[in-house]
């Protein structure tokens, strides 16, 4: 069971480093293009993959003209971001490795939709991480 996206498994993190490319905008995290598409203004979108540092791309996107239909689209949103991240070659091989382990998105700041917090959420990011090694791994 890996449970903390941190040290050599850190890549799994929406933090980590890997440019991904969406309606000709780059971000430089899944954090970053994430919280972006919280908004259907292209300049908040901008303003968003600008941002110096995943944490400011997720306090930018609280601040956002929220498109209605978020809440039935995030996690369609968060497959596609990954999906995207993992079209680079070395972070494809890293996620492949990590072979049968349940991926869980543990943390301590209460979020248990994303992942798990004091034992109890839905990991919803460990699942997709886990559903797209699954198709790579059969690939």
């Amino acid at each position: 069971m890996i449970d903390k996206f941190r040290g050599k498994y850190w890549f799994l993190s929406n933090f980590y480093e890997s440019p991904i490319e969406d309606e000709n905008i780059t971000y430089s995290t899944v954090e970053h293009y994430f919280q972006a598409q919280k908004t259907l203004n292209r300049e908040e979108k901008l303003k968003i993959a600008k941002a110096s540092k995943p944490a400011k791309a997720k306090k930018m996107g609280r601040q956002v003209n929220l498109r209605k239909d978020w809440e039935d689209i995030k996690l369609q949103v968060m497959e596609k971001a990954l999906r995207l991240k993992f079209q680079n070659p070395d972070l494809r091989k890293k996620l492949i490795a990590t072979g049968d382990e349940e991926l869980i998105e543990g943390n301590q700041w209460g979020d248990r939709y994303w992942g798990v917090c004091n034992g109890s959420g839905k990991n919803k990011l460990g699942k997709l991480l886990m559903k797209i090694r699954k198709e790579l791994q059969e690939e």
